[in-house]
Formats: structure tokens, C-alpha cells, sequence
């Protein structure tokens, strides 16, 4: 008895202590790497001899300090950037679709006009910036750090709010809380909240998150050409990619809204604040760099890579919608060719009701269960290389996607074992590998 009440207390111990430790670092983390790339060259190692000499504390206060409460810029592009995403998701037409069925029985609903939303954005910035000449492109490059400092500020409030609004003023059933308030406001307390009708999961990770994205490395190739007077063949296929990879994605933003962030992962500082601040950071490192850095691929050099990217995209678009067709047609259908081998899996809600779902062993989905996320690891490294291999910095996020999708392919294991039982064993016999086959 002794035994299990002490590994009961350490676990608790390590719910607390994890997310204490990211919701404390992570927020200062990105301000350092803004720093490092703007002002250190990109050299982690000359941000280490820094905090050695000063010490870390002194080190972050002298780099978020003078931007911790962003600017009057930074805070009217945010402000216009947030309240345009509002405006589209819910004036833009587009095909209503649901997503999955939650634990406590219910169906979320959402409009399918997320593509139209990026191709507008994306025209707007050029159009306002070209053509009205209303701001520079390279505006995001110039006050990056100001808008991290804000967007830090808005990300933590939010979640704050979002924890409250799930104890006090849920939008469903599928909310609550653990008694453990700092693992509530990096978890979240609500699984699918909605604010005066939009979808809060739908704007943080798909609309600014997403599209903020895009919009940063295009400032940032904007502002190399600026500093230059040409544009630099590395850094415009590394945003090209960037921009082609969240092209595919608003084609399948609907298989997004059933993705294991959306479905399982609730609203909180994991998920939201992450999608407002870790995205514009670690996301666009890379591109940031070659802003400075932009003489490591020739013109030949970058059509290669832009290919070899463009056919991982495509692989990891097609994987995706093999699975797809496959559930929205109840496997009538063909895959490369031939009708799929599928297995239907039974399971219980948490309310007690029984249902099925479709497991595809087929295409590439009978590579390995977690086949998608090696094109995606695939097209972050090609998207990475332009920047050279003389800095380590460029590779950070190809490194944290490895880690991340390496993590989340065991956590879906998990999920799906506990959910489908005996199904998720057979499944797993007939597709032994996670995501890289003969390997792991």
C-alpha cells in the first residue's frame, strides 16, 4: 500500500512539476532564440559564454526587458492580423462539416473555409504592403521581437482565461478539472471551447497560428531582399515550401479538426499558447536565419530541393487523404489501385455507447502506422537546408519536430490501445512498425 501511495504522490508531484517547468521556459526560451538570431549571429554557443558571463536571469532580463510589453506596432499588427482571422472564419462560405464524436457525446461543428482564408491573407499582406503601400513586407522581420513580447503577454491571458472559462462557463460537457491548478492551465479545462461562437482551438492553431506563420517567413524573405536588393535562391525556397506545406494543409483542414491536437489535446497553454507564440518562434527559425544567411544554395541547388520538398508534401497530402476516403466512404473505395484491406474496430464512449471505427492497413498506411509524419520530418529538413550547415540553430525545429511527432506517434499508440483493445492488438500485429519500417 506504502508503494503505490508513494508512485500515486510522485505522479502527481510530476504533473505539477513538468508543466511548471514549460509554462516557466518555454515563454523566455523564445525570446532567446529571437535574440540569438538577430543579434548573436545564431550562435547558441556565443548565448551560452552570454549567460555564463551574466547568468541567465540578468541574460533574459536584458533581452525580453526592453520588449516585454511589445510595441504600438507590434500590438496593432497583432491586432489586426487576430481580428481579420475572426472575421473571415465566420463571414467566408464554406462546406459545414463535423468532427468526431467527443467522450462525453458531443458532435463539434465548423465550416470548412479555411483555404479561402489563406489565399485571402496571403493577398491582403502583398496587396497592403506592394500595392497600397500601406506597410513594408518585411514588417514582421523588423518588429519580431516586440510582437513576441506581446503575443506572449496575449497567449498567457488567454489561457488564464480559458482555464476559468472551463471551470465556470464551459461550452459542453467535455470540460472539468484535475484539482491541480498548474497541470488545468497547461492542459486546459475544456476540450472544445467556443468564444461568442468561434471555435478558439480552430483560430489558435489554424488561423493565426497557421497562417501567422506563413506571413512571417514571407517578411522575412521580403526583408532579405530588402537588405540585399535581390532575393536570396535559399531563402525563397524555404519559404516557398513553408508556404506550399500550409497550402496542403488548408486543403485538409478538415482532417486537421480530427487530429490528435484537436480531439484530445484540450484548449491550454500546451496547445494555445503554443500555437500563438512556439509557432512564430522555433517554426520560423530557420527562414530567420537566412535573412543574414542566405548565400548557401545556388539557383540549381534550390529547384532540387524545392522538388524533393514538393514530393514530400505530396506524400504526406496523400497519406492523409487515403485515410480519409476511406472513412468517408466506409471503405468503398480504392487504394493505389485496389479495394483497401481495412479492420472495424469496436469501441465505448465514455458515456457507454457502442461504436466502430475504420482502421486502414492499406497504401501507406500498411507502410507503418505512423507512415505521414517521415515526409513531414522529410520537407522540415529541406526547408531547414538552405540555411547551410555552418550553425546548428537552423536544424532546432527539424530536431523538435523529430522529438514531437516521435512522442506523439507513442501517445496514439497508447490511445488507441486503451481505446480499441483487442483491435488495436490485431492492427498492430498486421502493421508492426510505428512510423519508420524494419526501424521503429
Amino acid at each position: 500500500m506504502a508503494r503505490l501511495t508513494d508512485t500515486y504522490t510522485n505522479s502527481q508531484l510530476l504533473r505539477t512539476l513538468v508543466p511548471l517547468f514549460l509554462v516557466l521556459c518555454c515563454p523566455p526560451f523564445v525570446m532567446l532564440l529571437w535574440y540569438t538570431i538577430a543579434h548573436l549571429d545564431g550562435s547558441y554557443m556565443a548565448l551560452g559564454e552570454w549567460m555564463m558571463t551574466d547568468g541567465p536571469l540578468s541574460v533574459i532580463a536584458q533581452v525580453w526587458g526592453p520588449v516585454f510589453f511589445g510595441s504600438r506596432t507590434a500590438w496593432m499588427v497583432i491586432g489586426a492580423f487576430a481580428l481579420l482571422q475572426l472575421v473571415l472564419m465566420r463571414v467566408l462560405p464554406g462546406k459545414p462539416y463535423q468532427g468526431p464524436l467527443t467522450p462525453m457525446g458531443n458532435t463539434p461543428e465548423y465550416r470548412d473555409n479555411g483555404l479561402l482564408a489563406y489565399i485571402i491573407s496571403l493577398g491582403l499582406f502583398f496587396g497592403c504592403s506592394y500595392g497600397l503601400g500601406l506597410f513594408k513586407a518585411s514588417i514582421v522581420y523588423h518588429h519580431l521581437g516586440e510582437i513576441l513580447g506581446a503575443l506572449n503577454i496575449t497567449a498567457l491571458l488567454l489561457c488564464l482565461m480559458l482555464y476559468l472559462k472551463g471551470r465556470f462557463a464551459p461550452s459542453s460537457t467535455d470540460s472539468g478539472v484535475s484539482g491541480n491548478p498548474v497541470f488545468d492551465y497547461y492542459w486546459g479545462s475544456e476540450l472544445y471551447p467556443r468564444i461568442l461562437g468561434w471555435d478558439v482551438k480552430m483560430f489558435t492553431n489554424c488561423r493565426f497560428g497557421m497562417i501567422g506563420w506563413s506571413l512571417s517567413v514571407l517578411s522575412f524573405a521580403a526583408a532579405q531582399h530588402e537588405m540585399d536588393g535581390y532575393l536570396s535562391p535559399a531563402i525563397a525556397v524555404s519559404a516557398f515550401l513553408q508556404a506550399a506545406y500550409l497550402f496542403k494543409f488548408f486543403i485538409w483542414e478538415a482532417g486537421y479538426m480530427r487530429s490528435m491536437d484537436i480531439i484530445v489535446d484540450r484548449a491550454g497553454f500546451y496547445i494555445c499558447w503554443g500555437c500563438l507564440v512556439w509557432v512564430p518562434s522555433p517554426y520560423t527559425s530557420h527562414t530567420l536565419f537566412m535573412v543574414k544567411h542566405a548565400d548557401f544554395l545556388s539557383w540549381t541547388g534550390a529547384v532540387i530541393v524545392g522538388v524533393l520538398g514538393l514530393l514530400a508534401i505530396w506524400i504526406n497530402y496523400q497519406a492523409d487523404l487515403q485515410r480519409q476516403r476511406v472513412r468517408a466512404t466506409d471503405g468503398n473505395c480504392t487504394v493505389w489501385g485496389k479495394k483497401p484491406e481495412l479492420l472495424r474496430a469496436e469501441y465505448l464512449t465514455d458515456t457507454g455507447e457502442k461504436r466502430s471505427s475504420l482502421l486502414l492497413l492499406s497504401g501507406w498506411w500498411g507502410v507503418s502506422r505512423h507512415f505521414h509524419y517521415l515526409p513531414e520530418l522529410a520537407v522540415a529538413f529541406l526547408w531547414s537546408v538552405p540555411a547551410g550547415f555552418t550553425h546548428f540553430l537552423p536544424f532546432s525545429y527539424f530536431l523538435f519536430l523529430t522529438i514531437l511527432l516521435t512522442h506523439r506517434s507513442i501517445r496514439d499508440d497508447v490511445k488507441c490501445r486503451t481505446k480499441y483493445g483487442k483491435y488495436w492488438e490485431e492492427y498492430c500485429k498486421k502493421v508492426p512498425y510505428k512510423m519508420v519500417p524494419g526501424v521503429f
